[in-house]
């Protein structure tokens, strides 16, 4: 029965890098496919994030490409800017209503959603998927101080697995990761010039 379960993955891009940051790793996300494909039918894998638009180099762009063309359902939306009651210029990009809609829609076609966030506002979404028949694991950790998972998302989950556990699994060399930033960085860039070249076909 387990080698057909289908599954389907929904990660909080941000909740997980800092979870992983917090324990001093890096996620491989080749690795962390692996990891699922192997556990059963893996159906999907949602990756959500917010992008801040008029930033010219983001540091999760490269990410996000390789995600898109490796097996991962990319969900990105634009942050938002705005200024506090203190004046204090903010920005938000919160998924969680993308994620949740996803996660309601695909709650016929799964037998196991696989949440890799911590945020406690999950919780109803978790007991909403658990009554269309689903079982949810929850993967975060309790090994920080304080822990990275709201003790509500934790009690509502069929599973709780504490990401220090697959660290062994789906962890990046930190070398490689070293390794890859260099690669990226000295990929030559067009310049504006033959950038607009190119557009004009000469």
């Amino acid at each position: 029965m387990a080698d057909i379960e289908r599954i389907a993955l929904f990660i909080d891009g941000a909740n997980l890098y800092a979870t992983a940051k917090s324990l001093g790793f890096d996620i491989d996300y080749k690795r962390l496919l692996r990891e699922f494909q192997s556990k059963g039918r893996l159906i999907r894998a949602f990756y959500y994030t917010a992008l801040i638009e008029d930033q010219e180099y983001s540091s999760i762009r490269p990410l996000i490409d390789w995600l898109d063309y490796n097996g991962y359902a990319v969900v990105t939306k634009p942050t938002k800017e705005f200024v506090d009651s203190l004046g204090r210029r903010k920005v938000k990009g919160n998924m969680d209503i993308e994620l949740a809609v996803d996660a309601m829609e695909m709650a016929g076609h799964i037998d196991h959603m696989v949440l890799f966030s911590g945020d406690g506002d999950f919780r109803s979404l978790v007991e909403a998927v658990q009554r269309r028949g689903v079982r949810v694991s929850v993967i975060s950790t309790i090994t920080t101080q304080p822990p990275m998972i709201a003790d509500e998302l934790r009690r509502q989950a069929d599973e709780f697995v504490d990401l220090i556990h697959l660290v062994g699994k789906i962890g990046r060399d930190p070398g490689e990761r070293a390794e890859r930033m260099q690669r990226y960085q000295e990929r030559p860039r067009p310049t504006p010039q033959t950038a607009h070249a190119e557009e004009e076909g000469e």
